[in-house]
C-alpha cells in the first residue's frame, strides 16, 4: 500500500524482481499519462464559482460497489466516462526472450477536501488574510501510484491463479497554519481501498492475454450520499501504464490480420488501451506492437502524443492551448485572484500564462507536422478508375471531378487569396465516390480505414448515415460531413451543426446514383469545416 507523498507522488512499491533502482520505462508515457491524470481537473476560468467546476472528476472513477450498485448492477461501457467499482483491461502480449520482464504501474487521484478555519478554529467558506489573499474551502487532489514488475518466466505460475497487489492510500490529515494568526487550512483524506489484479491466458506458444483488473474495495457508510461527498472514497481519473522489456505489447486497434480473432475477444470494461511511445517511422506492414501500453479512460489513438509546443497542462488536453492561454489572458485582476484561492494548480497555471515568453506563446500559434506532394495526400485515393477528390488541389475547381489523364485547367490562386473560395457551396458541392456522386442528404455506410484512422471513428464502422455536406480543406483534402442514422440526437447534431468528418474513401455509397434535389432537401445548415473546427 502506498503511504505518503514524495515531490506529489506516492513512494512506488519495490518491484517483484527485487530491484529497488528507478525504472525508465515509463518516461515515454509521461506527459500523456499526466495529461489524462488531470483531465477535467480544474477547467477554464479555473474558479470555484464556475459553473463547470461544480461538477468535477469525470472520467475513471471508481466507487464503492456499494455507492456504485445501489440501484443495480452497471453496465460495462468501452470508456470511463461512467463511474464504477472496477476497471478491467485486456491485451495481447508477445514474448520474445525467455528473461522478459512484464511492469506495471496503477495511478490515479486521492479525493482531498480543503476546509478554511477562522482564528478560532471554526470552519469558513471563504478567508481573507492580513497580506490580501483569499484562501477558499475546495476540493483538491493528490496524485497516487503504485508499480508492479514481474518476470514473465512466471507466466506459467499465472496461468494457474492470480497475482494481486494493493494499490489503495491512507487517510490522512494535514493542517497548513495561515499567516498573522488568521486561522488554519486543514486538509483530510479518507482511506481508499483496493487492489490490482493480474491474470495471464496463453493463446499460443509466444503469445498471452494479459488481464488487469483494478477494484475499489471499499465500502460506503451511506450509498445515496451526494456524488461530492461518495468521491471521497473512490479512485480518480484511474489509469494503467505497462511496459515489457523481451516482449511486445500487439495494437487491439490495429493487431495484423492474424491476431484480429484474438484482438475481437479482449474485454476491456471502462477503459481503453492503446499502444504507448513514439509512432514508427513507417507503418508496419501487418499490425502494430511496443514495448508501451496506456490503459485510460479516455479513447486514445494508438501512439498519443502531447504537442511539443506546449508549455503546460492546462487540464483540458482536448481543447487547443493557445485559446486557452489568450482566454486566460483576458481574465480580470478580480477573477485571477479568485482563480489563485480556488487550488495551487489553478495559480500555477496563472504563473506560467502571466510570464509566458513571446517566443513561446508564438509556438502556439500553429505548426506543420508533415509535408507531402499534393498528388500523395490521403484525400486523393482512386475508387473505380476516378479520383475521389482533386487530383491536383490547385489546378482545377474542387467540386468537380474527371477521369484519369484529362489534362488539367489552368490552376486557381492559392487559398489565402481573396474570393479562391467564391463559387464553394457545402450543402451542394458533390464528390464522386466508387463512380456515384455523393453530396448533401446521399444515404452512406461508414467504413473507416483500418491504419490510422480515429479511434472514436470505428466504433461507427458499418453504421449507416447521411451526408449533411461536402467541405474542401485548405490544402486540396475533401471531407464529408454526416450524421449517424441511427443516433437519437442526430436532428439535434445537424440542427447546430455538429457532424463526423470522413474522406470519401471512407464510405460506401448506398441507393443509387443520383444526389437528391438540393431545391427539395432540407439539409441543415452545415458547420465549420474540419481545418476549422
Amino acid at each position: 500500500m502506498a503511504e505518503g507523498l514524495v515531490d506529489g507522488r506516492a513512494p512506488r512499491t519495490a518491484p517483484v524482481d527485487g530491484s529497488d533502482r528507478p525504472e525508465p520505462i515509463f518516461e515515454q508515457l509521461s506527459a500523456v499519462a499526466d495529461a489524462v491524470l488531470y483531465e477535467g481537473y480544474l477547467l477554464y476560468p479555473y474558479r470555484r464559482s464556475s459553473p463547470k467546476n461544480r461538477a468535477r472528476w469525470q472520467f475513471g472513477v471508481l466507487q464503492p460497489r456499494d455507492r456504485v450498485e445501489a440501484d443495480g448492477p452497471v453496465s460495462p461501457g468501452v470508456s470511463g466516462s461512467a463511474d464504477s467499482w472496477y476497471q478491467q483491461t485486456e491485451c495481447l502480449l508477445r514474448v520474445r526472450r525467455p528473461d522478459a520482464v512484464l511492469r506495471l504501474r496503477v495511478r490515479y487521484l486521492q479525493l482531498q477536501h480543503k476546509q478554511v478555519e477562522d482564528g478560532l478554529g471554526q470552519p469558513v467558506d471563504s478567508l481573507t488574510c492580513d497580506d490580501g489573499t483569499v484562501q477558499l474551502t475546495f476540493e483538491e487532489a493528490v496524485p497516487r501510484e503504485t508499480d508492479l514488475a514481474v518476470p514473465l518466466d512466471r507466466l506459467d505460475r499465472l496461468d494457474r491463479g492470480e497475482h494481486t497487489v494493493a494499490v489503495g492510500s491512507p487517510a490522512g490529515v494535514d493542517t497548513e497554519a495561515l499567516p498573522s494568526g488568521a486561522g488554519r487550512i486543514v486538509r483530510r483524506r479518507e482511506e481508499l481501498r483496493a487492489s490490482t489484479t493480474l491474470v495471464t491466458e496463453r493463446l499460443g506458444e509466444d503469445l498471452f492475454r494479459l488481464r488487469v483488473r483494478t477494484a475499489n474495495e471499499g465500502r460506503t457508510a451511506d450509498p445515496g450520499a451526494p456524488r461530492d461527498r461518495a468521491l471521497r472514497h473512490a479512485l480518480i481519473a484511474t489509469h494503467t501504464l505497462l511496459g515489457v522489456e523481451g516482449a511486445e505489447f500487439v495494437s487491439l486497434i490495429d493487431p495484423g490480420t492474424g491476431l484480429q480473432e484474438a484482438a475481437r475477444s479482449c474485454r476491456n470494461d471502462f477503459t481503453f488501451p492503446v499502444l504507448g511511445g513514439a509512432p514508427p517511422a513507417t507503418a508496419p506492414e501487418d499490425g502494430s506492437a511496443s514495448a508501451l501500453l496506456l490503459s485510460s479512460p479516455i479513447i486514445l489513438p494508438d501512439h498519443p502524443q502531447v504537442a511539443p509546443e506546449s508549455p503546460g497542462d492546462l487540464h483540458d488536453a482536448g481543447e487547443i492551448d493557445e485559446i486557452l492561454t489568450l482566454r486566460t489572458m483576458l481574465l480580470t485582476d478580480e477573477e485571477k485572484r479568485e482563480a489563485r484561492a480556488t487550488d495551487p494548480r489553478a495559480a500555477e497555471i496563472l504563473d506560467r500564462v502571466d510570464t509566458m515568453p513571446p517566443e513561446v506563446f508564438g509556438r502556439l500559434h500553429g505548426a506543420i507536422r508533415s509535408l507531402r506532394p499534393a498528388d500523395e495526400h490521403p484525400g486523393n485515393n482512386r475508387n473505380n478508375g476516378a479520383r475521389t477528390g482533386s487530383d491536383r488541389p490547385h489546378d482545377r475547381p474542387l467540386n468537380t471531378g474527371r477521369p484519369i489523364g484529362q489534362p488539367p485547367v489552368p490552376a486557381r490562386p492559392a487559398w489565402w487569396q481573396e474570393g479562391v473560395d467564391d463559387g464553394l457551396s457545402p450543402a451542394t458541392d458533390t464528390v464522386l465516390v466508387g463512380g456515384v456522386r455523393v453530396g448533401g442528404g446521399c444515404p452512406v455506410r461508414l467504413r473507416p480505414r483500418g491504419k490510422g484512422a480515429d479511434a472514436q471513428d470505428m466504433f461507427l464502422a458499418g453504421r449507416t448515415a447521411t451526408v449533411a455536406a461536402v467541405f474542401h480543406d485548405v490544402d486540396g483534402s475533401t471531407h464529408l460531413a454526416v450524421t449517424v442514422d441511427d443516433d437519437p440526437a442526430a436532428e439535434l447534431h445537424g440542427w447546430y451543426g455538429r457532424f463526423h468528418y470522413f474522406r470519401p474513401d471512407e464510405v460506401e455509397p448506398l441507393g443509387g446514383t443520383d444526389v437528391p434535389d438540393p431545391e427539395a432537401a432540407t439539409t441543415p445548415s452545415p458547420g465549420p469545416s474540419p481545418s476549422e473546427a
